[in-house]
């Protein structure tokens, strides 16, 4: 199944989309693409509704996150190694593990904002798992049965903030608002049955940045999913992204970082495609809080 959230951000519904491409409502079967709908027993009861039977959907809508609220946003850092050998730092012996927020997710085909003060705006085509099962120290050879799907991720990056503002910590240059595009959709599991056998691409305004595949991992999704479970409980609907192979603008010399109005596009076997256009940040500064 191809599952997906559309309408207005913060106001998707669920929703899926059928054998011949059109878009169906999940509303009144499922309250979210969430946690719950991910759960085993839910998508075995999708997956024997008759899809011929649910309403569809008028128009184009835009296409929200495919998953809804995760608790944890994981991400998985210098996963290739010809990714890690391009940004010159060593193979790394274990995974690498950092979080990026909530408040990055976006629809894939939502406007990447440029943060205020940046300077040096990247690009990383990604694969992610979406888990279904809790998972908490998972043996490797149980590891896939608790991943309830496959989408993808925009892991956008502004390496000023991620590697001299943030000194050994990422967040600051992962986490800010609408570098996370996810989805256009989600491929539950059943569709996806080598995980590490997927072609991967991205461009930038037309010419090719990024092109790879998922069986360069030094980590598959069955390590990751072991090795962070370790770490932290994984619960249905948390969103694990495993990394990027080479092209991203910091490994050019000289570098080319996105700039307003570039287009970016990607996309990985299965799994859809994406397009962003950057823009530049709008908004105002918050207000300071009142004198306690």
């Amino acid at each position: 199944m191809k599952l997906v959230r559309y309408g207005p951000p913060g106001r998707e519904k669920p929703g899926l989309i059928d054998a011949d491409g059109v878009l169906r409502d999940l509303s009144r079967k499922v309250h979210d693409i969430d946690g719950a709908a991910l759960a085993p027993s839910s998508l075995a009861a999708l997956r024997r509704l008759d899809t011929r039977r649910l309403p569809a959907v008028k128009g184009r809508p835009r296409l929200g996150p495919c998953v809804a609220a995760p608790s944890k946003f994981v991400a998985i850092g210098l996963n290739f190694a010809d990714h890690a050998r391009e940004a010159g730092v060593p193979i790394p012996a274990a995974p690498v593990v950092f979080f990026k927020t909530p408040s990055s997710m976006v629809g894939a085909h939502d406007n990447i904002m440029i943060p205020r003060d940046s300077t040096e705006l990247d690009w990383e085509v990604e694969l992610a798992f979406v888990i279904g099962r809790t998972a908490r120290y998972v043996e490797q050879k149980d590891a896939l049965k608790h991943v309830a799907g496959y989408c993808i991720v925009n892991d956008v990056s502004e390496r000023d903030f991620q590697l001299r503002r943030g000194a050994s910590q990422w967040g600051k240059g992962k986490g800010c608002d609408t570098f996370g595009p996810t989805g256009p959709w989600l491929v539950t599991a059943d569709e996806i049955r080598a995980p590490q056998e997927l072609d991967m691409w991205l461009d930038v305004n037309g010419e090719r940045r990024q092109t790879g595949n998922t069986r360069t991992m030094i980590f598959g999704v069955a390590a990751l999913v072991a090795d962070v479970s370790r770490y932290m409980t994984l619960v249905p609907g948390d969103i694990v992204t495993t990394g990027t192979p080479p092209g991203v603008a910091m490994g050019m010399k000289p570098p080319q970082w996105l700039r307003a109005g570039d287009v970016v596009t990607l996309g990985i076997t299965g799994l859809g495609e994406q397009r962003q256009k950057v823009v530049p940040f709008k908004g105002r500064r918050s207000a300071a809080a009142p004198p306690a």
